[in-house]
């Protein structure tokens, strides 16, 4: 499969900083992912544009292309994989090939990314992801609500985020129903706060990181986050 890849060296987003971001098409995310199709906040606004264009091939380059450019950033470069789309894939099964690829491009770099690929019951989604965690690639698995979280949590295989309701707003003690910690991503309720100063995600931690639900569809992931 062809994976187009969009790599934006500097980001204009306010909340991720000026680091790198890539953008992927959007032929990567994966069938276990609810907000598919159903109120993923990177399919609308700008961002959406341009994500449409990357994945119409119009805007970016070839997977090989990318995996150059990531070898060529220089070393302790935090950077963001996909602030829109999912790891190299079928929609349900990840390239384990492609990904390993990234993961050596990435060394000695600080990159991060989400994942909604299904790691629970694939083992082999579960092994891939594993392997790229422990080479220095952080790939967070994204649960929907907290219950889904501890399930991501018991597999080890990587640290853990969450959509939380949007009613969250502030640093909120909050805990999964096995008791497991929840901090609340602080570039959402800060504006001294992005990606590029924090670097949380960035981290193999035991801390799961919680997103408040947001954008024009927030009522559709309000509903899957509880």
């Amino acid at each position: 499969m062809t994976y187009q890849v969009a790599l934006t060296m500097e980001s204009r987003n306010e909340k991720t900083g000026k680091i790198p971001v890539s953008t992927t098409t959007y032929a990567t995310c994966p069938d276990a992912c609810p907000l598919r199709q159903n109120g993923c906040y990177a399919g609308n606004g700008p961002l959406g544009m341009y994500w449409q264009k990357v994945t119409e091939h119009k805007a970016g380059m070839a997977w090989h292309d990318f995996i150059k450019a990531v070898f060529g950033m220089p070393l302790d470069t935090l950077w963001r994989h996909n602030q829109a789309g999912d790891l190299p894939g079928n929609r349900i099964a990840i390239d384990e090939t492609a990904l390993k690829s990234l993961v050596l491009a990435n060394a000695g770099k600080r990159g991060f990314t989400y994942t909604h690929y299904d790691v629970v019951n694939n083992a082999k989604n579960r092994e891939a992801v594993s392997h790229a965690n422990k080479s220095g690639f952080t790939v967070n698995l994204s649960a929907n609500n907290l219950k889904h979280a501890d399930a991501l949590a018991d597999t080890k295989a990587g640290p853990v985020v969450v959509v939380l309701p949007s009613s969250v707003n502030g640093p909120e003690k909050i805990t999964t129903p096995a008791g497991r910690k929840v901090t609340v991503c602080p570039a959402t309720y800060r504006d001294d706060v992005t990606c590029k100063s924090c670097g949380l995600c960035a981290l193999q931690r035991d801390t799961i990181v919680g997103f408040p639900a947001h954008g024009v569809q927030k009522k559709r992931a309000d509903a899957i986050a509880a």
